[in-house]
């Protein structure tokens, strides 16, 4: 199959389009290579990668002879109050609604890369896919806009489409702003922590190559117009993922307490029945695993350093 992946030198795209490549698909990947970090991190992760710099809100969208587009792209992160939101705006519906209009013209299937991010707080845990979105950040707020507009396109111009909403996915190359990451890089350099809140807060982690394997078989199974939660089996506290990460690392975090992030939410934790029972998915990374690989490949960025 020939496939594109927007976004290919993020953190999931890079891991999904090697993945692709590795199982032999014609899959080129399209990139920005934004600032929101620093792009050189960006470059790395797309070495050896067939990554084509292209920026979706202005380049002509070529899609004539691609099977499918993972669509990955866009500006992430819950601090989006105040006068970044425009860049959210941009970056994701703007650039999401081209993507879609090219895919529609082109006959292409798409899996939109939405996020857990659209609940807020939510209704009920496990939450599944049909409770009502509540998003408590702008960010949120633009992934559910694009959600809306692929049923649009969908609806007036038979956009083949799929959502997958994933819920906090780390592993190696995870993007350096999130908080694993930080405390990874901080246990690394031997550093205080900035918790923000009082770390009691939870998530859904899922491992990026458990995400990366649900996403492709939300293109080859996923009934057109379908949602799924791509969520962990494991839910723990930033807490005990802290602990977690002290053991294996054998050193001792410390902490310096912070103020809540505004748009951070309590909790997630996906209700993963639809995506087991229609795509036959189940994770199979366990939280500490996922962790230890984290730890060893950031340990081996610092020693070859």
């Amino acid at each position: 199959m020939r496939y594109v992946v927007t976004g290919a030198a993020g953190f999931i795209g890079s891991h999904l389009l090697g993945a692709l490549l590795e199982q032999g698909h014609d899959a080129v990947g399209w990139d920005a290579f934004t600032d929101y970090y620093d792009p050189a991190v960006k470059r790395e992760n797309a070495r050896g990668l067939p990554v084509e710099q292209l920026d979706l809100v202005e380049s002509p969208l070529d899609l004539a002879g691609v099977d499918g587009v993972f669509h990955l792209a866009g500006q992430p992160g819950v601090s989006s109050f105040g006068e970044v939101f425009p860049l959210y705006v941009r970056q994701n519906v703007l650039a999401s609604r081209r993507l879609f209009e090219a895919a529609a013209r082109d006959g292409v299937r798409v899996v939109f890369a939405s996020s857990s991010s659209v609940y807020g707080d939510a209704e009920s845990y496990p939450t599944p896919e049909d409770a009502s979105p509540r998003p408590i950040s702008p960010y949120g707020i633009t992934k559910l806009a694009c959600e809306h507009l692929a049923y649009a396109y969908r609806r007036e111009f038979a956009l083949e489409h799929v959502i997958v909403r994933y819920f906090t996915i780390y592993g190696p190359r995870q993007r350096p702003d999130m908080a694993l990451a930080r405390i990874v890089e901080c246990l690394a350099d031997e550093r205080p922590f900035e918790l923000h809140g009082d770390g009691t807060q939870s998530r859904s982690f899922t491992y990026v190559d458990d995400a990366v394997e649900a996403t492709v078989l939300a293109m080859d199974r996923g009934s057109p117009g379908a949602v799924f939660n791509v969520g962990g089996g494991e839910e723990a506290s930033m807490l005990e993922a802290i602990e977690a990460l002290g053991r294996i690392a054998g050193r001792r975090l410390e902490l310096v307490r912070g103020l809540r992030r505004e748009g951070d939410q309590r909790r997630t934790l996906a209700d993963t029945d639809r995506i087991r029972s229609e795509l036959g998915w189940e994770p199979h990374t366990g939280f500490e695993e996922g962790l230890a690989a984290q730890w060893r490949w950031a340990a081996d960025r610092v020693a070859a350093a």
